[in-house]
């Protein structure tokens, strides 16, 4: 049988498995959980949703109608802001796969609302959803602010730089602590470094490390 373009395209995304720009999910059951995804999503460099595909890429199919209003209630009650989400619905032998492809943000972070209120961040690392650490919020804060913000020579500053030149990764909170600064002030520094390209951030372990670039 000949197949159509579309089932073509999610046969090929199918293929690609789970990855840092793509999660499989088997249907959507809680709309906060599905707006992790998005946020990451969006928090990352976008990415795409396939609700009704198993973990081991098997399609299982979902009724359409219901997982699109899952999907937009989890971007437009469980999100702020709002993430930007097309959702398209491919059929493939007789069973209905929903592509919701989430746009990179352009106001970060986009943060998750959960049932108490509390306000959280995720961002995206291979095929997971991990919470942003405050040095990716205070990165995202400075971002928006029209003039940046200057690396200072002296304090927190300077010995974080001079701790990073001595190689290896850091921990931030055990930086802080030997340093005998705030934590705040440590992360604060840390975002300057890694967003004027003195810093990177290394995820290993189920953890945020920084090491210099």
């Amino acid at each position: 049988m000949r197949h159509t373009a579309a089932e073509d395209y999610l046969k090929r995304l199918i293929a690609e498995g789970e990855h840092e720009r793509q999660d499989f999910k088997y249907e959507v059951s809680d709309a906060r959980k599905i707006a992790r995804s998005l946020s990451a999503f969006a928090n990352t460099s976008g990415g795409r949703l396939l609700v009704g595909v198993k973990d081991n890429g098997r399609i299982a199919g979902i009724d359409s109608d219901e997982e699109y209003y899952m999907v937009q209630a989890a971007a437009e009650v469980c999100c702020t802001p709002v993430p930007n989400v097309e959702m398209q619905a491919v059929t493939a032998a007789g069973k209905t796969v929903l592509i919701a492809t989430v746009h990179e943000a352009d106001d970060k972070p986009v943060r998750v609302i959960d049932a108490d209120g509390r306000r959280t961040a995720y961002v995206r690392r291979a095929d997971e959803n991990v919470l942003a650490s405050p040095v990716h919020i205070r990165v995202w804060e400075q971002q928006r602010r029209p003039h940046g913000e200057t690396i200072v020579a002296g304090s927190a500053d300077s010995r974080l730089m001079q701790q990073l030149a001595r190689g290896g990764m850091l921990d931030i909170n055990k930086f802080a602590r030997e340093a005998h600064i705030p934590r705040r002030a440590a992360v604060q520094a840390m975002a300057r470094l890694v967003r004027y390209g003195v810093a990177e951030e290394v995820y290993a372990g189920h953890k945020f490390w920084w090491r210099a670039v």
